[in-house]
């Protein structure tokens, strides 16, 4: 089922605040650069309890993206002192608030927790958190508000550019449908590593094997990840080489095959399934009986 997603933008250009909202949900997302703070602050949204996030630029090259999450009762007294803050010197801001006023310190408590251990779990960007803050207690009905509170959440901040939900490692239900998909495996006895397309994206198995070191020749782009990968423990030394220790997900069959082989190489090719026919071979089949 289709959502309707809704963007405005506050002073009419392409690089200012905005506000996102989502049909018939409660929430309410605003955004701004810190350039533009200023020019929204004195919004009465401002003066709500709510979720925000504070993105800056990394301190490890390995990630795209570095966050801070965090909760206050008045977002605009909690802004205010992180700008004052030289340790936190932020480039992008987005807070989420509920436009029926009724986001308890409770509620939003419990958005934080989920979204820091979440954001942690996912493995995609730095987090400034130290560490997750305590689950609070909630009566059944309240869980379940706030747990659809988050999913809009999380369809929001991707398109808001806040990307650092978006996991690394396929999800655990996933394990449950491989009898029911088409394995592919890398086409070469060096190495065995197997991986299936899903709508997140195309995800190499736990357990699949990788060349240790990277060719040169390899563009900067996936040294680093690769990097990322080893030192988020998603890739393990072992026997010589290296393990995924989990299911994890790549944009691209090229992506998958370069971090498998070590080296640049053409995904479609390089990954065959059973009968040895290549990713591109079933999508050429697949165009002609169309």
């Amino acid at each position: 089922m289709g959502k309707k997603l809704t963007i405005y933008m506050i002073d009419g250009t392409e690089y200012g605040p905005r506000i996102a909202e989502i049909g018939n949900w409660s929430g309410k997302a605003i955004y701004a650069t810190r350039s533009t703070i200023n020019k929204i602050i004195s919004r009465d949204e401002f003066d709500n309890p709510g979720i925000y996030c504070l993105k800056s630029e990394p301190n490890n090259e390995n990630f795209s993206e570095r966050v801070y999450i965090g909760e206050a009762e008045n977002i605009k007294t909690r802004l205010r002192q992180h700008l004052a803050d030289p340790k936190k010197d932020f480039s992008e801001f987005i807070f989420f608030i509920s436009k029926d006023e009724l986001l308890t310190k409770s509620h939003i408590r419990y958005l934080e927790s989920r979204i820091v251990q979440e954001s942690i779990n996912a493995k995609s960007a730095e987090i400034d958190n130290g560490n997750s803050p305590k689950l609070p207690t909630l009566h059944e009905a309240d869980v379940d508000d706030m747990e659809y509170f988050l999913d809009q959440i999380r369809l929001i901040l991707p398109v808001m550019g806040f990307r650092f939900l978006i996991s690394s490692v396929a999800k655990p239900n996933e394990e449950k449908t491989k009898n029911n998909i088409d394995l592919f495996q890398i086409k070469t006895k060096s190495f065995k590593a197997f991986l299936y397309e899903t709508d997140q994206g195309f995800v190499v198995t736990k357990g699949s094997e990788a060349k240790k070191g990277m060719s040169k020749s390899t563009s900067d782009n996936y040294i680093r990840l690769r990097a990322k990968l080893i030192e988020s423990g998603t890739l393990i030394e072992k026997n010589g080489q290296l393990e995924f220790i989990e299911d994890t997900i790549f944009t691209s069959l090229s992506a998958a095959s370069n971090m498998v082989l070590g080296r640049q190489s053409a995904g479609p090719l390089e990954w065959i399934n059973k009968d040895g026919k290549s990713f591109k071979d079933l999508e050429d089949l697949k165009i002609e009986n169309n």
